[in-house]
Protein backbone atom coordinates (compact mmCIF):
# COMPACT_ATOMS: atom_id res chain seq x y z
CA UNK A 1 0.00 0.00 0.00
CA UNK A 2 1.36 3.39 -0.98
CA UNK A 3 0.93 6.07 1.69
CA UNK A 4 0.48 9.62 0.48
CA UNK A 5 0.96 12.44 2.96
CA UNK A 6 -0.18 16.00 2.36
CA UNK A 7 1.74 19.07 3.53
CA UNK A 8 -0.32 22.27 3.18
CA UNK A 9 2.31 24.23 5.10
CA UNK A 10 4.98 23.77 2.44
CA UNK A 11 3.29 26.20 0.05
CA UNK A 12 0.79 27.61 2.56
CA UNK A 13 -2.09 26.18 0.57
CA UNK A 14 -5.39 27.31 2.10
CA UNK A 15 -7.87 27.48 -0.74
CA UNK A 16 -11.48 26.33 -0.85
CA UNK A 17 -10.95 23.76 -3.61
CA UNK A 18 -8.38 21.67 -1.71
CA UNK A 19 -9.33 19.22 1.05
CA UNK A 20 -7.71 20.43 4.25
CA UNK A 21 -6.63 16.93 5.29
CA UNK A 22 -5.63 15.09 2.11
CA UNK A 23 -4.90 17.81 -0.45
CA UNK A 24 -7.47 16.25 -2.78
CA UNK A 25 -8.94 18.59 -5.40
CA UNK A 26 -12.60 19.35 -4.65
CA UNK A 27 -15.30 19.72 -7.26
CA UNK A 28 -17.26 22.50 -5.59
CA UNK A 29 -17.13 25.09 -2.82
CA UNK A 30 -19.87 23.10 -1.07
CA UNK A 31 -17.44 20.38 -0.02
CA UNK A 32 -16.69 21.73 3.44
CA UNK A 33 -17.31 21.06 7.11
CA UNK A 34 -17.81 23.27 10.13
CA UNK A 35 -14.79 23.61 12.36
CA UNK A 36 -17.08 23.33 15.38
CA UNK A 37 -19.41 20.42 14.64
CA UNK A 38 -23.13 20.89 14.25
CA UNK A 39 -23.91 18.93 17.41
CA UNK A 40 -21.98 21.46 19.49
CA UNK A 41 -23.51 24.43 17.69
CA UNK A 42 -27.00 22.97 18.25
CA UNK A 43 -26.44 22.05 21.90
CA UNK A 44 -25.13 25.51 22.84
CA UNK A 45 -26.99 27.65 20.25
CA UNK A 46 -23.70 28.89 18.83
CA UNK A 47 -24.68 29.26 15.17
CA UNK A 48 -24.85 33.07 15.18
CA UNK A 49 -22.40 33.58 18.05
CA UNK A 50 -19.18 35.34 17.09
CA UNK A 51 -15.82 33.59 17.44
CA UNK A 52 -12.86 35.96 17.81
CA UNK A 53 -9.90 35.04 15.63
CA UNK A 54 -6.21 35.18 16.49
CA UNK A 55 -5.77 38.79 15.33
CA UNK A 56 -8.31 39.83 18.02
CA UNK A 57 -9.99 42.01 15.37
CA UNK A 58 -11.77 39.60 13.05
CA UNK A 59 -14.88 37.79 14.29
CA UNK A 60 -16.66 34.98 12.46
CA UNK A 61 -19.94 33.28 13.36
CA UNK A 62 -19.46 29.70 14.49
CA UNK A 63 -21.67 28.48 11.63
CA UNK A 64 -19.44 30.28 9.10
CA UNK A 65 -16.15 28.97 10.47
CA UNK A 66 -15.48 26.18 7.97
CA UNK A 67 -12.74 24.23 6.24
CA UNK A 68 -12.80 22.49 2.84
CA UNK A 69 -13.19 18.74 3.16
CA UNK A 70 -13.94 16.01 0.64
CA UNK A 71 -17.13 13.99 1.01
CA UNK A 72 -15.01 10.84 1.31
CA UNK A 73 -12.91 12.19 4.20
CA UNK A 74 -16.04 13.39 5.97
CA UNK A 75 -17.86 10.06 5.64
CA UNK A 76 -14.90 7.79 6.44
CA UNK A 77 -12.98 9.83 9.01
CA UNK A 78 -14.58 13.01 10.34
CA UNK A 79 -18.15 11.81 10.87
CA UNK A 80 -17.19 8.61 12.77
CA UNK A 81 -14.90 10.67 15.00
CA UNK A 82 -17.62 13.23 15.68
CA UNK A 83 -20.18 10.54 16.50
CA UNK A 84 -17.78 8.88 18.94
CA UNK A 85 -16.92 12.17 20.64
CA UNK A 86 -20.53 13.39 20.71
CA UNK A 87 -21.73 10.19 22.37
CA UNK A 88 -19.04 10.38 25.05
CA UNK A 89 -19.16 14.13 25.68
CA UNK A 90 -22.95 14.23 25.94
CA UNK A 91 -22.90 11.29 28.37
CA UNK A 92 -20.37 13.06 30.57
CA UNK A 93 -17.16 12.47 32.49
CA UNK A 94 -17.53 8.73 33.08
CA UNK A 95 -17.69 8.09 29.33
CA UNK A 96 -15.16 10.75 28.33
CA UNK A 97 -12.41 9.08 30.35
CA UNK A 98 -13.02 5.89 28.36
CA UNK A 99 -12.21 7.57 25.05
CA UNK A 100 -8.68 6.65 23.88
CA UNK A 101 -6.30 9.59 24.13
CA UNK A 102 -5.45 9.36 20.45
CA UNK A 103 -9.12 9.94 19.58
CA UNK A 104 -9.30 12.91 21.96
CA UNK A 105 -6.13 14.24 20.35
CA UNK A 106 -7.52 13.83 16.84
CA UNK A 107 -10.70 15.69 17.77
CA UNK A 108 -8.87 18.50 19.56
CA UNK A 109 -6.30 18.78 16.77
CA UNK A 110 -9.11 19.04 14.20
CA UNK A 111 -10.61 21.97 16.08
CA UNK A 112 -7.31 23.74 16.69
CA UNK A 113 -6.12 23.20 13.12
CA UNK A 114 -9.52 24.24 11.77
CA UNK A 115 -9.35 27.54 13.63
CA UNK A 116 -5.71 27.94 12.64
CA UNK A 117 -6.58 27.24 8.98
CA UNK A 118 -9.02 30.15 9.06
CA UNK A 119 -6.55 32.38 10.90
CA UNK A 120 -3.86 31.74 8.30
CA UNK A 121 -6.31 32.19 5.42
CA UNK A 122 -7.40 35.57 6.80
CA UNK A 123 -3.81 36.76 7.13
CA UNK A 124 -2.85 35.37 3.72
CA UNK A 125 -5.73 37.25 2.07
CA UNK A 126 -4.92 40.41 4.02
CA UNK A 127 -1.29 40.32 2.87
CA UNK A 128 -2.31 39.59 -0.73
CA UNK A 129 -4.52 42.70 -0.81
CA UNK A 130 -1.49 44.74 0.19
CA UNK A 131 0.61 43.11 -2.50
CA UNK A 132 2.76 41.32 0.05
CA UNK A 133 3.72 37.68 0.36
CA UNK A 134 2.44 35.84 3.40
CA UNK A 135 5.14 34.03 5.35
CA UNK A 136 5.34 31.99 8.52
CA UNK A 137 8.39 31.75 10.74
CA UNK A 138 10.27 28.45 10.24
CA UNK A 139 9.51 27.55 13.86
CA UNK A 140 5.73 27.90 13.49
CA UNK A 141 5.74 26.33 10.04
CA UNK A 142 7.45 23.24 11.47
CA UNK A 143 5.13 23.09 14.49
CA UNK A 144 1.96 23.37 12.40
CA UNK A 145 3.30 20.90 9.83
CA UNK A 146 3.79 18.26 12.53
CA UNK A 147 0.33 18.92 13.94
CA UNK A 148 -1.20 18.39 10.50
CA UNK A 149 0.86 15.27 9.90
CA UNK A 150 -0.36 13.75 13.18
CA UNK A 151 -3.93 14.77 12.32
CA UNK A 152 -3.62 12.72 9.14
CA UNK A 153 -3.78 9.68 11.40
CA UNK A 154 -7.50 10.03 10.68
CA UNK A 155 -6.97 8.93 7.08
CA UNK A 156 -3.66 7.03 6.95
CA UNK A 157 -2.20 4.39 9.31
CA UNK A 158 -0.02 6.19 11.85
CA UNK A 159 1.79 4.60 14.79
CA UNK A 160 2.72 6.91 17.65
CA UNK A 161 5.87 5.35 19.06
CA UNK A 162 7.59 6.05 22.34
CA UNK A 163 6.28 8.72 24.71
CA UNK A 164 3.02 10.38 23.83
CA UNK A 165 3.40 13.57 21.77
CA UNK A 166 0.88 15.38 23.95
CA UNK A 167 -0.24 16.03 27.53
CA UNK A 168 -3.99 15.46 28.01
CA UNK A 169 -5.82 15.54 31.33
CA UNK A 170 -9.57 15.04 31.88
CA UNK A 171 -11.22 16.13 35.15
CA UNK A 172 -14.73 16.10 36.56
CA UNK A 173 -16.35 19.49 37.24
CA UNK A 174 -19.35 20.53 39.30
CA UNK A 175 -21.04 23.24 37.25
CA UNK A 176 -24.44 24.89 37.66
CA UNK A 177 -25.05 25.53 33.97
CA UNK A 178 -23.92 23.50 30.96
CA UNK A 179 -21.85 25.92 28.86
CA UNK A 180 -19.32 25.48 26.07
CA UNK A 181 -16.13 26.90 27.56
CA UNK A 182 -13.58 26.57 24.74
CA UNK A 183 -10.13 28.12 24.59
CA UNK A 184 -7.18 27.48 22.34
CA UNK A 185 -3.81 29.07 21.75
CA UNK A 186 -2.42 27.98 18.37
CA UNK A 187 1.11 29.35 18.80
CA UNK A 188 1.88 26.85 21.56
CA UNK A 189 -0.92 24.43 20.56
CA UNK A 190 -2.77 24.71 23.86
CA UNK A 191 -6.35 23.54 24.28
CA UNK A 192 -8.95 23.63 27.03
CA UNK A 193 -12.62 22.78 27.09
CA UNK A 194 -15.23 22.70 29.82
CA UNK A 195 -18.77 21.41 29.15
CA UNK A 196 -21.39 19.12 30.66
CA UNK A 197 -19.68 17.80 33.83
CA UNK A 198 -16.06 17.55 32.67
CA UNK A 199 -13.06 19.56 31.57
CA UNK A 200 -10.12 18.78 29.29
CA UNK A 201 -6.80 20.60 29.29
CA UNK A 202 -4.15 19.67 26.75
CA UNK A 203 -0.83 20.67 25.26
CA UNK A 204 -0.93 19.06 21.84
CA UNK A 205 2.79 19.05 21.05
CA UNK A 206 4.92 18.93 24.20
CA UNK A 207 5.95 15.26 24.25
CA UNK A 208 4.28 14.91 27.62
CA UNK A 209 6.63 17.37 29.35
CA UNK A 210 3.96 19.72 30.71
CA UNK A 211 1.93 16.84 32.09
CA UNK A 212 5.01 15.58 33.96
CA UNK A 213 5.80 19.10 35.17
CA UNK A 214 2.28 19.48 36.59
CA UNK A 215 1.84 15.90 37.77
CA UNK A 216 1.97 16.83 41.47
CA UNK A 217 -1.17 18.96 41.27
CA UNK A 218 -2.82 16.42 38.95
CA UNK A 219 -2.24 13.76 41.62
CA UNK A 220 -3.83 16.00 44.26
CA UNK A 221 -7.03 16.44 42.25
CA UNK A 222 -7.28 12.80 41.22
CA UNK A 223 -10.77 11.48 41.93
CA UNK A 224 -12.07 14.93 42.89
CA UNK A 225 -14.96 16.88 41.36
CA UNK A 226 -13.56 20.36 40.82
CA UNK A 227 -15.19 23.73 41.21
CA UNK A 228 -15.03 25.49 37.79
CA UNK A 229 -12.55 28.07 39.12
CA UNK A 230 -10.25 25.19 40.09
CA UNK A 231 -10.40 23.81 36.58
CA UNK A 232 -9.52 27.25 35.18
CA UNK A 233 -6.52 27.38 37.51
CA UNK A 234 -5.41 23.96 36.31
CA UNK A 235 -5.64 25.21 32.72
CA UNK A 236 -3.61 28.29 33.63
CA UNK A 237 -0.87 26.13 35.11
CA UNK A 238 -0.67 23.93 32.01
CA UNK A 239 -0.71 26.85 29.57
CA UNK A 240 1.92 28.83 31.48
CA UNK A 241 4.16 25.79 31.96
CA UNK A 242 3.98 25.13 28.21
CA UNK A 243 5.04 28.75 27.62
CA UNK A 244 8.07 28.14 29.87
CA UNK A 245 9.10 24.99 27.99
CA UNK A 246 12.48 25.91 26.55
CA UNK A 247 12.73 23.43 23.72
CA UNK A 248 10.49 22.41 20.87
CA UNK A 249 9.27 18.84 20.60
CA UNK A 250 11.16 16.76 18.06
CA UNK A 251 10.14 13.60 16.22
CA UNK A 252 11.60 10.83 14.11
CA UNK A 253 9.15 10.39 11.23
CA UNK A 254 9.48 7.38 8.95
CA UNK A 255 7.32 5.76 6.29
CA UNK A 256 7.13 2.03 5.80
CA UNK A 257 5.08 0.29 3.17
CA UNK A 258 2.18 -0.01 5.57
CA UNK A 259 2.22 2.97 7.95
CA UNK A 260 3.75 6.20 9.12
CA UNK A 261 5.74 5.98 12.34
CA UNK A 262 5.90 9.11 14.50
CA UNK A 263 8.40 8.60 17.31
CA UNK A 264 8.61 11.27 19.99
CA UNK A 265 12.16 12.15 21.03
CA UNK A 266 12.39 12.50 24.82
CA UNK A 267 13.61 15.82 26.18
CA UNK A 268 16.95 15.71 27.92
CA UNK A 269 18.28 18.41 30.20
CA UNK A 270 21.35 19.99 28.61
CA UNK A 271 24.27 20.83 30.89
CA UNK A 272 22.06 20.37 33.96
CA UNK A 273 19.83 23.24 32.86
CA UNK A 274 16.15 22.92 33.56
CA UNK A 275 13.82 22.03 30.73
CA UNK A 276 11.53 24.85 31.87
CA UNK A 277 12.24 28.51 32.40
CA UNK A 278 11.87 30.10 35.83
CA UNK A 279 8.31 30.46 37.07
CA UNK A 280 7.43 34.16 37.30
CA UNK A 281 4.57 34.82 39.71
CA UNK A 282 3.70 38.13 38.07
CA UNK A 283 3.38 36.61 34.59
CA UNK A 284 1.46 33.61 35.91
CA UNK A 285 -0.90 35.96 37.75
CA UNK A 286 -1.78 37.61 34.43
CA UNK A 287 -2.60 34.24 32.89
CA UNK A 288 -4.64 33.28 35.93
CA UNK A 289 -6.54 36.58 35.92
CA UNK A 290 -7.48 36.02 32.28
CA UNK A 291 -8.91 32.60 33.11
CA UNK A 292 -10.70 33.93 36.20
CA UNK A 293 -12.49 36.77 34.40
CA UNK A 294 -15.94 35.14 34.86
CA UNK A 295 -15.55 35.70 38.60
CA UNK A 296 -14.33 39.29 38.22
CA UNK A 297 -10.98 38.58 39.88
CA UNK A 298 -8.31 41.09 38.82
CA UNK A 299 -4.59 40.51 38.52
CA UNK A 300 -4.06 42.76 41.56
CA UNK A 301 -6.31 40.47 43.57
CA UNK A 302 -4.51 37.39 42.26
CA UNK A 303 -1.02 38.59 43.09
CA UNK A 304 0.16 41.24 45.50
CA UNK A 305 3.94 41.08 45.92
CA UNK A 306 5.58 39.81 48.10
CA UNK A 307 2.73 37.36 48.63
CA UNK A 308 2.36 34.35 46.34
CA UNK A 309 -0.51 34.29 43.83
CA UNK A 310 -3.74 33.11 45.40
CA UNK A 311 -4.85 29.57 44.62
CA UNK A 312 -8.13 27.70 44.78
CA UNK A 313 -6.37 24.38 44.25
CA UNK A 314 -3.80 24.39 47.06
CA UNK A 315 -3.85 25.70 50.60
CA UNK A 316 -1.25 28.46 51.11
CA UNK A 317 0.05 26.95 54.34
CA UNK A 318 0.48 23.23 53.78
CA UNK A 319 -0.25 22.95 50.01
CA UNK A 320 -3.05 20.50 50.65
CA UNK A 321 -5.92 20.31 48.18
CA UNK A 322 -8.74 22.79 48.77
CA UNK A 323 -12.03 20.94 48.86
CA UNK A 324 -14.44 22.41 46.25
CA UNK A 325 -17.28 22.61 48.79
CA UNK A 326 -15.29 25.21 50.77
CA UNK A 327 -15.25 27.62 47.80
CA UNK A 328 -18.10 30.12 48.06
CA UNK A 329 -17.81 31.50 44.51
CA UNK A 330 -20.56 30.73 41.95
CA UNK A 331 -20.12 27.49 40.07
Amino acid sequence: MSILLYDPLEKLNFNSRTCFLTGQDLTSDGEEISVFPKWIQDRYSLHDTKFTMMDQVTSICYQDLKIPCSHEVFEKAINPLEQEIENAFCAGFDEVIKVPEVRLFQWMAKLVYGVLYNDLSIEQNRMAKRGNEFKLSPHLQKKFRILHLMLQSLVVPVEFKGIKPWSIRVVKIKISKDVFNYKDEPTHLNFSLGMNDFGIVACLQDNGAVGINQQEIVNKISGKTLHPIQFEELCSRFIYANYLLKRSAEYHISLTGEKVIVESIPFEDAENKSLFGSWDDDMFAQVLADYWKPWGISKKQVYDFPNSPISFLENDYDYSFIEPESISLPF
